[in-house]
């Protein structure tokens, strides 16, 4: 139930996002909107599946290939799984890119290329949980529908002055965005929501003076703004350790292989391994001249990864000719390492 305050705080973020949108390669801006324009559900799908634990600055380029390469939801789902692996090197999270080839086909084969338009039947597809389900209602389908991003989480916590502390009080944030969300142009308010968390409602020094909802804002009032959303402590991040092995042919031609379709990187481009763990035993994938070429420290979401790269100067059947290894198409932490790897054999050659 929406009060005088809510309310006040609706017009008000709207009135804003009408002037200071960012303008975005996916967004259908305030403008297109007034004059009947409606954004393309699978640009805002594709989208909001890149922006997930990722910066709007990292998907802008990705996000551009892909549509100029795959511009609907059929061009992508008759894509070859290795293509777009290719394509998504870099953006991390990979799962992501494997749930995405599957949503593509499920809305491609199943659904005629249309998606569903509400949240319920939206969370059905695969890799699309509540947030992203609620993005892709309310921006694609203009539905009400409640959208948390970290951005809103702290927009939220600082206008009700939310004092506990995340992620215990991600319920309670969630309740409340439910208690600003109109039913006008709830797409375009869960759009505002978000550009205000990340260009005046910053995690550090909040810009209030810019604020267009500041004399609604409780955190403002107390002078709490800059402290909020508290964070509960987290534990301290486990380090795993493990071998890469980069086999390099007389002609320049590198040992690849495609990790499994399950686990971290699943389904990547990358160099034979042993297993991340506190103590890993060497694994090289066949005898050789293996020599230490340096190490790396790569953080994932739950542990840091010490990986150390041997390199070795040796034929094998199968590998990728120099003509066709582009390192563009490895993850990152497989990039670092031939970056080691590389610069160890010129060494050797010098």
């Amino acid at each position: 139930m929406r009060d005088g305050k809510e309310s006040r705080i609706g017009t008000a973020l709207l009135a804003w996002y009408d002037r200071e949108a960012r303008v975005m390669p996916w967004r259908t801006g305030p403008e297109a909107w007034r004059a009947g324009e409606r954004p393309d559900p699978y640009r805002v799908w594709l989208s909001e599946v890149m922006l997930q634990q990722t910066t709007v600055a990292a998907v802008r380029d990705y996000f551009r290939r892909f549509t100029a390469r795959w511009p609907d939801v059929h061009a992508l789902a008759a894509a070859a799984d290795a293509d777009v692996m290719a394509e998504w090197a870099g953006l991390g999270y990979y799962a992501r890119a494997r749930n995405l080839l599957k949503c593509a086909r499920v809305v491609s084969h199943d659904l005629d290329g249309r998606f569903p338009e509400t949240v319920e039947e939206l969370r059905k597809l695969p890799g699309i949980g509540p947030y992203t389900a609620g993005a892709i209602a309310a921006i694609a389908f203009d539905a009400p529908a409640v959208v948390v991003d970290g951005n809103v989480e702290r927009v939220v916590a600082r206008i009700f002055a939310v004092t506990d502390p995340l992620p215990g009080v991600k319920p309670e944030l969630t309740r409340l965005a439910e208690c600003l969300t109109p039913q006008e142009r709830p797409g375009c308010h869960a759009q505002a929501m978000m550009d205000l968390g990340a260009t005046i409602c910053s995690p550090r020094n909040p810009a209030c003076g810019l604020c267009p909802v500041r004399v609604d804002c409780a955190g403002y009032d107390a002078g709490l703004q800059a402290e909020l959303p508290r964070k509960a402590p987290k534990p301290e991040k486990p380090v795993r350790r493990g071998f890469a092995y980069v086999a390099v042919g007389p002609a320049g031609g590198v040992l690849l292989e495609r990790r499994p379709e399950k686990g971290l990187l699943g389904g990547t481009l990358g160099f034979p391994g042993s297993d991340w763990c506190e103590a890993p035993d060497p694994a090289p994938p066949f005898a050789a001249d293996w020599q230490e070429a340096g190490s790396l420290r790569h953080t994932f979401t739950h542990f840091h990864l010490d990986l150390t790269v041997m390199v070795a100067r040796a034929a094998r059947p199968g590998m990728t000719p120099k003509a066709q290894f582009r390192p563009a198409d490895l993850p990152t932490l497989m990039r670092k390492a031939w970056n080691i790897a590389e610069a160890a054999i010129s060494s050797q050659q010098g």
